[in-house]
């Protein structure tokens, strides 16, 4: 009896999803990934700015015991001062009494803070970098280089929270008008033009006047502007893919509007959502860099960056100013266009063919 034929052909090859080719193309940008890398590293070590940046010691061994001014404040007769009042760290006494005799002291990297004022310097302010201060310091004495470290978190987390809220809306109204249309889209478009057609600038003015400076306050009335350039992308989308079959489908089965939307028709429109974020945080940490700038902004003691381009104008002589904090913009702004140049070449549906 003849043994049946063994089929030696080759196994068929699984193609890869959609997501793995998008993300095989972007990591083949090599500047889109070293962009987001270092944006990463900067992000997450700007988090930790009071452990990089601070004028208090992270720890203090003084007379047997150890002591942590980071966490808490000490007095100065905790440390053979005379006063009651918190220790103040840059007094070189203070410095000899808990770095000689066998005790020893745990600086930051960088021993200044983002208000803090050496009253001990021996140059006028503004003061060109040194040895002390390594990008020099701002009018006031203080340190340029924690004003930016803490100016840049500030920057970032607002950007942040300001192109999620505008996400959040954006979509929401987007998805709205595109599927249901007709009246509904129409209303929407409406409203949309009469909204954005209101002074931004000029309501900015009116509640900074009104109301106390916060960065909730600036949060809210940049939000309530900031979701309109995403709605119309969503919009297109929703408007294309809704008359798709799997839709069509899923309207016959039962399924209802809001399943459809959320199931169906949304993951099917993230294109431009993702493409959209570097572009939109860009444009928040502009804004708020303007913001301050003008004194519109955040709170004034608040580390910002564009109170230091602010401070740079005032000051031309003091060139130290301008360079750092134009420098740490520009190379924040570069990051985040690199990064939105990569995900829109690796969501192109083009290249996606090539």
């Amino acid at each position: 009896m003849r043994a049946p034929a063994i089929d030696h052909a080759a196994p068929a090859t699984v193609s890869p999803s959609p997501a793995r080719r998008a993300l095989r193309r972007f990591r083949s940008n090599r500047l889109g990934v070293v962009s987001l890398l270092v944006f990463v590293v900067l992000v997450v070590l700007s988090l930790f700015a009071e452990v990089l940046s601070t004028d208090k010691p992270l720890a203090v061994h003084y007379q047997g015991q150890t002591y942590f001014p980071v966490l808490r404040d000490y007095s100065e007769k905790t440390f053979g001062g005379d006063f009651e009042t918190p220790a103040d760290y840059l007094d070189p006494f203070i410095r000899d009494r808990i770095t000689q005799g066998g005790n020893w002291a745990i600086y930051a990297p960088n021993p200044y803070g983002p208000r803090t004022l050496n009253y001990f310097a021996t140059s006028p302010n503004p003061a060109a970098p040194s040895r002390e201060n390594l990008l020099g310091t701002d009018d006031r004495g203080r340190d340029l280089l924690a004003q930016l470290i803490y100016g840049f978190r500030v920057s970032v987390l607002f950007a942040l929270a300001l192109t999620v809220i505008g996400v959040l809306v954006g979509i929401a109204t987007g998805a709205v008008q595109g599927y249901f249309g007709g009246k509904t889209d129409l209303a929407f478009q409406r409203f949309i033009e009469i909204w954005g057609s209101m002074p931004e600038l000029y309501l900015l003015i009116i509640f900074s006047a009104i109301f106390a400076p916060s960065v909730a306050l600036l949060l809210i009335l940049l939000s309530l502007f900031g979701w309109m350039g995403l709605s119309d992308y969503v919009r297109a989308e929703f408007l294309r893919n809704r008359q798709m079959d799997y839709v069509r489908a899923a309207r016959a089965l039962g399924v209802s509007n809001l399943q459809i939307m959320w199931r169906h028709i949304l993951p099917n429109s993230m294109v431009p959502v993702v493409t959209f974020l570097p572009f939109r945080m860009s444009a928040a940490i502009l804004a708020l860099t303007s913001l301050d700038f003008l004194g519109l902004g955040v709170p004034p003691g608040t580390p910002s960056l564009g109170e230091l381009l602010s401070q740079g104008k005032a000051n031309i002589d003091a060139w130290w100013i301008s360079l750092s904090t134009f420098g740490v913009l520009v190379l924040t702004l570069m990051l985040l266009t690199f990064m939105g140049d990569a995900l829109r070449d690796a969501l192109d549906p083009r290249k996606a063919q090539r």
